[in-house]
């Protein structure tokens, strides 16, 4: 078995990609931060994590595109929005040769901001 990679740092996961996958995977991150500026950076999974009340969303990039993991719910929340994407339960992927919906995930880092505070707000953890 292969050993994965270990990254400590959303940092050090961004610089092991070319230039180009690096700039869109920052303004990724950026926007995340902007939209969530309360929570937790981490690596889970090998991948770029963002922690507010348990896992927001993940981010990945990969040979052809990027891996956006909002969750099933926030899939669902914007599935009307990402049917020109490849869509699974709880991922999407953005084509590396397009750009990235910015808006689109800014409103769906949006709702799972809500969505976990109220969870959090429900379970007496806000």
């Amino acid at each position: 078995m292969k050993d994965q990679p270990s990254f400590q740092s959303i940092d050090d996961y961004i610089l092991q990609f070319s230039p180009e996958v690096q700039k869109t995977l920052s303004t990724l991150r950026n926007i995340i931060k902007e939209e969530a500026p309360d929570a937790v950076e981490a690596i889970k999974y090998a991948m770029p994590t963002f922690v507010l009340h348990g896992n927001l969303v993940h981010f990945a990039a990969f040979k052809n595109h990027i891996g956006f993991y909002p969750t099933p719910s926030g899939i669902d929340f914007s599935k009307d929005s990402l049917t020109s994407y490849k869509v699974a339960k709880g991922t999407v992927q953005f084509p590396l040769d397009e750009p990235l919906p910015y808006d689109l995930i800014r409103e769906i880092v949006q709702f799972r901001v809500a969505e976990n505070k109220k969870k959090a707000k429900k379970n007496g953890n806000s």
